[in-house]
C-alpha cells in the first residue's frame, strides 16, 4: 500500500474509534476528487452535489462496517459507484417527461402569489393589532380559547374566573375583534 492509503486507513480506524478530527482529514483529502468524479459522471452540478452528499452520508452510516481489507479510497469510490448505479437504475424506471410538461406546469394556478402573501400578512398584522387593543382579561381568554383550544372550564381554572365570566369575556372580545376587523 502507498503512504496515503495507509494514512487513510489509520484515519478511518481513528474515526471509527470516535476521533472526529480524523474524519475531517479524510473528508478534506477526498472531497475534491470525489466531487469531480461525481460531476463528470453526471454532467449536472446540482445532481452531483446531491449525490455527493448522499455518498458521504452513506460513509458516515457505514463506518462501523468498514474493515481495512481494501484501501479507504477504494471503499469510498465503491460507495459512490453504487450510489450512481442506484441513480441510473431509478431513471430507467421513471416514466419519461411528457412533451407538454411545461404547458401543464404553467396551467397550474399558483396560490402563493406575492399579492396573496402580502394580503395574508396584512390580515395577520391587523389581527395582532386588534388583539393588542383588547383589555388584558379579554385578550388572555381569546388566546387561550383560539390558540390553545382550551374549554371554558379550563380557561376558568387558569384565570381564576368562573365559567360565565370567561364566556362573557370571550363574547365581548370576539365582538370587538369582529368590529375592528370588518372591512
Amino acid at each position: 500500500m502507498n503512504g496515503q492509503a495507509t494514512s487513510d486507513d489509520r484515519l478511518m480506524l481513528a474515526w471509527c474509534a470516535g476521533d472526529v478530527h480524523a474524519f475531517e482529514q479524510l473528508y478534506g483529502r477526498h472531497k475534491g476528487p470525489l466531487y469531480r468524479f461525481m460531476r463528470r459522471q453526471l454532467g449536472d452540478a446540482m445532481l452531483a452535489d446531491e449525490l455527493f452528499q448522499d455518498v458521504w452520508q452513506r460513509v458516515i452510516a457505514a463506518r462501523g462496517a468498514w474493515k481495512p481489507d481494501a484501501a479507504f479510497s477504494t471503499w469510498l469510490y465503491r460507495i459512490a459507484h453504487n450510489r450512481l448505479n442506484d441513480h441510473w437504475r431509478a431513471l430507467r424506471h421513471r416514466p419519461a417527461t411528457p412533451s407538454d410538461a411545461d404547458a401543464r406546469i404553467e396551467a397550474i394556478a399558483d396560490p402563493e402569489t406575492p399579492e396573496r402573501t402580502l394580503s395574508e400578512f396584512e390580515q395577520r398584522r391587523r389581527l395582532q393589532c386588534a388583539l393588542a387593543e383588547l383589555p388584558d382579561e379579554q385578550r388572555e381568554v381569546v388566546l387561550l380559547r383560539l390558540e390553545q383550544e382550551l374549554t371554558l372550564e379550563q380557561i376558568g381554572e387558569i384565570t381564576g374566573a368562573g365559567r360565565e365570566t370567561v364566556k362573557s369575556r370571550l363574547r365581548y372580545a370576539m365582538d370587538k375583534l369582529r368590529a375592528r376587523l370588518s372591512p
